[in-house]
């Protein structure tokens, strides 16, 4: 579309359906109605949620399960900064969602109005790219550049519009951002890594979220079984390396696979793929101090940013991981002929994963009522069909399904990674879903994390027939922060219960739901099957123990410190 006389509004209209949008989410506002009222008629489907952060979500899960940018839009001043610990979980997953702010009119921008506020400094640090469209006459330029740096830097953009800006008329062009490959990376680095890999004892793959969103696997497998090196996940992506591959040794950090970790602390060379090495991703678990401090590491990452940022790296590439797979591959058999030996390797990691799957089964074992998590969450894995999507929150059962969850392909799981906000899982599934009609797609989050986001979007769910299963995990208390006051606070419950909580299965049939109630393992298979032959959004109220006994380990023990009191109205709580 050449030279054609058009609105603001028409030509941002025009642009997101040049870079394929067929769904925006939101709330509706006055900021952006002109725009709002074409988007029926330009084919794109605009879901009306309960909270601008589901909005952002749900566009951050749509975005994953894609690997296309997608839109959230939210009207002006307290609209906007709803998004914005939305968007830094995007940013964060590096997810390309375009975040469209519209914004105080221009006349009035720093004079104080309604709903004024300075949209721009709130994403600075939240987004790849940004900028306020200084000119309607630009608005497909600004529009057009903000999805091509989503896709080029894979993360969030904000398309900043002030409200009398979608408003004349202007003569401009329309049509697709540009596709750009960051390449294979530097030869020289290819052929170190080669050589380091061909002299290796004992090389460790890990798959980070790079090897998911760059479409890798297949590249990432091909390596693996040239070297017939283990492969863990990085934290929190489950799904970049199937977990059924002989060479699958589960994810590393917080609740993981101490499978994962015992292998990876024997390394010698550490080739980190699409993944940034985040220290929390790193620490200390089950008392291991499993990373190999001593093994070379070489890392790839399309974010020349993050390399050697949290680890002494010996060889670097900033390059797609999947080019850069099939070169490293190449490189490797020149500098190693036959591939690596595989029988004692593979009889290795197959006994390391029986030892921690007889450990887990071991802890996983209660037949108690209310539900042990870990039996609920052992049934509730075996119970969800292979194929699924699973989006995962944050809080203590979130972060302990990490030992469970299993996934046979990538953009299968989808979770709150390092921003870790509660109130991430259900939003992030409705985007899922929509783009993944034909996956069963399920949300899982604690008690207190729903409270947060997952009631309200039920409304969001039935109205817009988006058939998300949230399974939420009531244990009526936020788990992971009542396992620091058990360990640090001589069990001082200060904000920790939550005694009162609603019937959640209830309140979902009273929203057109489908709710359920379990609290036994056994249960789990018969609900989760009748939830998704339903074809309805399903809530089912999982109730599990709480307190000490099943609590995991403390979420952030690098952070915490016994107290010291020396004021004397608190001296009676010093530690001991």
């Amino acid at each position: 579309m050449k030279g054609v006389r058009m609105t603001p509004s028409e030509a941002l209209v025009e642009t997101l359906v040049a870079e394929g949008v067929n769904t925006v989410f939101g709330i509706v506002g006055s900021a952006f109605m002109d725009a709002l009222d074409l988007l029926p008629a330009a084919g794109i489907r605009f879901v009306s949620v309960a909270h601008e952060q589901a909005a952002a979500h749900a566009a951050d899960g749509l975005a994953r399960v894609t690997g296309r940018p997608q839109v959230c839009i939210a009207q002006n001043g307290p609209g906007a900064a709803n998004f914005v610990s939305a968007i830094t979980a995007a940013y964060w997953a590096h997810s390309p969602v375009v975040a469209i702010t519209p914004e105080t009119g221009s006349m009035g921008i720093g004079t104080g109005g309604f709903q004024e506020l300075d949209q721009m400094a709130w994403f600075r640090e939240q987004t790849v790219w940004q900028v306020r469209v200084n000119r309607p006459e630009r608005m497909a330029e600004l529009a057009r550049r903000a999805f091509y740096m989503a896709k080029l830097e894979s993360g969030p953009t904000q398309l900043n519009i002030p409200r009398d800006y979608f408003y004349g008329e202007l003569t401009g062009d329309i049509y697709k951002s540009l596709e750009i490959s960051q390449g294979a990376g530097s030869r020289q680095a290819i052929t170190d890594a080669a050589s380091l890999l061909a002299n290796a004892q004992y090389p460790v793959i890990i798959a980070g979220g790079g090897v998911s969103q760059g479409n890798a696997l297949a590249e990432t497998m091909a390596l693996a079984e040239y070297l017939c090196a283990p492969v863990v996940n990085s934290y929190l992506h489950n799904d970049s390396f199937t977990a059924d591959h002989p060479l699958g040794a589960g994810p590393i950090g917080y609740c993981g696979s101490k499978a994962a970790m015992r292998l990876l602390a024997k390394a010698d060379v550490v080739l980190a793929l699409g993944c940034r090495l985040g220290p929390f991703g790193t620490l200390p678990q089950y008392g291991m101090d499993y990373w190999p401090v001593d093994a070379k590491i070489i890392q790839v990452d399309m974010n020349p940013r993050v390399l050697g940022l949290s680890k002494k790296v010996d060889v670097a590439s900033a390059a797609d991981v999947r080019e850069y797979g099939a070169e490293l591959l190449a490189a490797l058999k020149s500098a190693m002929q036959t591939p690596a030996e595989r029988g004692g390797r593979l009889s290795e990691i197959a006994d390391e994963k029986k030892k921690w799957a007889d450990e887990l089964a071991s802890w996983s074992s209660s037949t108690q009522k209310p539900m042990h998590p870990r039996a609920f969450l052992r049934a509730l894995s075996a119970a969800i069909p292979k194929g699924s999507i699973v989006s995962t929150d944050i809080g203590n059962n979130s972060s302990m399904c990490n030992a469970y969850f299993t996934f046979n392909d990538i953009r299968q799981h989808i979770s709150a990674l390092s921003w870790g906000n509660c109130g991430f899982a259900f939003g992030a599934a409705m985007g899922a879903k929509i783009g993944r009609p034909d996956k069963a797609v399920f949300a899982f989050q604690g008690d207190g994390a729903w409270g947060i986001s997952g009631i309200a979007e039920v409304m969001t769910a039935v109205r817009e027939n988006i058939p998300v299963i949230a399974i939420v995990a009531n244990n009526f208390e936020w788990g992971a922060e009542k396992k620091n006051q058990i360990d640090y606070y001589d069990n001082r419950f200060v904000g920790a219960n939550l005694q009162e909580n609603p019937d959640f299965a209830e309140i979902a049939r009273n929203m057109g739901a489908n709710g359920y109630t379990i609290d036994a393992p056994g249960q789990a298979a018969d609900v989760i099957a009748e939830a998704v032959a339903s074809g309805k959004p399903c809530v089912i109220n999982a109730l599990i123990q709480g307190g000490e006994e099943v609590l995991a380990e403390p979420f952030r023990r690098d952070a915490l410190k016994a107290p010291v009191r020396y004021l004397d109205k608190y001296r009676h709580l010093n530690a001991g």
